[in-house]
């Protein structure tokens, strides 16, 4: 009996402490309950970037017309930054506030970033580029900026003093600009001259020319009674020899006779392009056209974990066996937003500068003379219509005003016969000319418009003798486009284009060029907004890849990607946008990590 109670005395003893420890931790002090909850989000924080000059663009887009919304932080024409430090955990942003807020979010063993005041935006997006030719480029021969034949051989030879060039290999660069260029293409001979014992390829700005030696005119086997392809020319002079020049789809019957490179060669090109762009601060691009080799780059670096930025690749519909082996795979998407193959870009038509995009009506500078398109220009539409009804994406290339129009219409047709597909953010690439009956269409079909704005300020000097001072009134039409509803996303075409996010941004506000020309912008009226030409670089871009919820904001769930820059540009687009161009990347975080080699 005693061992009884003594059992149940010890039993209730027990009960008794249990129940006291659970009321005392129940009437405990609030700042007991506080420092626990504290010291947990202390552990949870791994970075902190305090200081900053932090534009969230969490709030809502400005009007069509360009005004800003109500909620943006912007106060008599003079934008204030909404954030000063940012935190950050397992790659996403965990919370946004005032420095002394993020600062208690701070433990011992949280990595503290003091931005010393630098401007923070939302991490920019490249969303057309062609990152292994700008691997190349950086370790080849660039021509970009060029302003005639001479000079290039002076850039080619400079190059050669520091490169050793065997006999009978291979010289190539890329960079001289075929529409300026175009009323004077130079000839074989200038490169027969200087460089006898090298076949050479220059590939042009905007790839759609090269200017070659007679060595590369042998070794490919083109001569006087050589016919192009559908949609190209070879440039002949009166005697009927090739001058050196070939245009449009003749390109490819000499650039496929350059040696392939090794899958490490070409891997080192994507891996040297990344991580350029990751320096000039984008946190992401979007290939325009990836062929096998560039699949193969960007899934071994992704499984290596090299990527240093991320990557939204769309299939070439050039490749049709790669096309098709893709349809019956299906899109990939990657669950941590690195490496997404969900979209697939197609050629519609040619250049505006050297005459291949499909317009309407004749040339203004070339009588009797339309362009080339469509099966013309090696556009398959039976299987670009079965990529968009395997749940693809598609980006086409589209510049001329028929090129656009005959586009619109084979995506209408294409969303007649396959119900949902127009749910996929289909894109055309360009956009460049449009007839004004057709401006509305592409906001009609849901359809994104993949802009360049360094286009305009680059082609101005020679788009109106091609077009007319009607035409061009539809031309390079930013804001027109965004008044009919259409969104866009902005980007450099690479390297096409100089792909520094300040040019592509002093370009869209200004729509003036790097001297400052024309005085008060070229067509001015189509000009956008410091805010419009930011969120053209960053939910443009993440619109168009779909990761719109995961990017482009600075707000607690997002990816931590963030480009620092030295200068407040959203005020200095009101007090002195030329100043625009001499600003500076200082910092880009892609998933909570550095990524620059600054």
């Amino acid at each position: 009996m005693r061992s009884i109670q003594r059992r149940a005395s010890v039993f209730f003893l027990i009960l008794l402490s249990i129940v006291l420890s659970a009321c005392n931790q129940e009437s405990g002090s609030p700042s007991e309950a506080n420092d626990q909850q504290t010291t947990a989000e202390k552990t949870q924080v791994e970075r902190v970037l305090l200081n900053g000059n932090i534009y969230t663009f969490n709030w809502p887009a400005p009007s069509a017309s360009g005004n800003p919304s109500q909620k943006a932080p912007i106060t008599e024409g003079s934008w204030q930054a909404d954030a000063q430090a940012v935190a950050i955990n397992k790659g996403k942003i965990v919370a946004v506030g005032s420095n002394e807020d993020i600062q208690k979010l701070a433990g011992e063993q949280t990595d503290k970033v003091d931005l010393k005041g630098a401007t923070v935006i939302p991490g920019f997006i490249d969303s057309h580029v062609h990152i292994a030719e700008l691997g190349q480029i950086l370790t080849r021969i660039n021509l970009t900026d060029v302003a005639t034949p001479e000079a290039a051989i002076k850039t080619i030879q400079s190059k050669l003093q520091t490169s050793k060039i065997a006999k009978g290999e291979w010289i190539i660069g890329q960079g001289w600009d075929e529409g300026a260029w175009a009323n004077n293409y130079p000839d074989k001979s200038l490169l027969d001259d200087h460089f006898p014992d090298n076949p050479v390829l220059l590939r042009s700005l905007h790839g759609f020319a090269v200017w070659v030696n007679s060595n590369a005119l042998e070794i490919a086997g083109i001569d006087k009674s050589t016919q192009p392809p559908v949609g190209g020319e070879i440039v002949k002079n009166d005697a009927g020899e090739p001058t050196g020049i070939l245009l449009n789809r003749a390109t490819t019957l000499i650039q496929n006779k350059i040696p392939e490179p090794t899958d490490a060669q070409f891997e080192a090109w994507v891996l040297t392009g990344l991580q350029q762009m990751a320096n000039d601060g984008y946190v992401a691009v979007h290939q325009a056209g990836a062929e096998r080799k560039h699949i193969k780059a960007f899934q071994s670096l992704r499984e290596q974990n090299k990527l240093p930025i991320r990557v939204y690749a769309m299939l070439s519909a050039r490749d049709k066996g790669l096309a098709d082996e893709w349809i019956a795979k299906g899109p990939l998407i990657d669950p941590e937003g690195w490496l997404d193959i969900r979209s697939v870009k197609a050629y519609y038509d040619g250049a505006l500068g050297s005459r291949g995009a499909r317009l309407l009506e004749d040339y203004s500078d070339k009588p009797g003379h339309k362009g080339v398109a469509g099966q013309g220009y090696g556009f398959d539409q039976e299987l670009v219509e079965r990529l968009m009804a395997s749940g693809f994406q598609v980006g086409i290339h589209a510049i001329g005003d028929a090129g656009n129009r005959e586009t619109l219409d084979f995506i209408q047709a294409v969303y007649q016969k396959h119900s949902g597909v127009h749910r996929n953010r289909h894109r055309i690439e360009h956009a460049q000319v449009i007839h004004a009956e057709d401006m509305n269409r592409l906001a009609k079909y849901e359809l994104i418009a993949s802009m360049e704005p360094a286009h305009a300020v680059e082609d101005k000097t020679w788009a109106e003798d091609r077009l007319g001072k009607e035409r061009i009134a539809g031309a390079y039409a930013w804001r027109s486009l965004i008044k009919a509803g259409t969104k866009l996303t902005l980007n450099s075409d690479l390297p096409g284009s100089d792909h520094s996010i300040f040019y592509g941004l002093h370009s869209a506000v200004t729509r003036t060029d790097k001297n400052f020309k024309p005085e008060g912008g070229w067509y001015s009226g189509q000009n956008l907004s410091i805010e419009e030409a930011i969120r053209g670089f960053t939910e443009g871009g993440a619109y168009a890849a779909f990761r719109e919820m995961e990017t482009a904001k600075i707000a607690k769930g997002y990816w931590a990607d963030l480009t620092v820059i030295d200068l407040d540009i959203m005020n200095l687009s009101q007090q002195s946008p030329k100043d625009i161009l001499n600003a500076k990347v200082l910092m880009t975080w892609v998933a909570g990590e550095r990524v620059d080699e600054h």
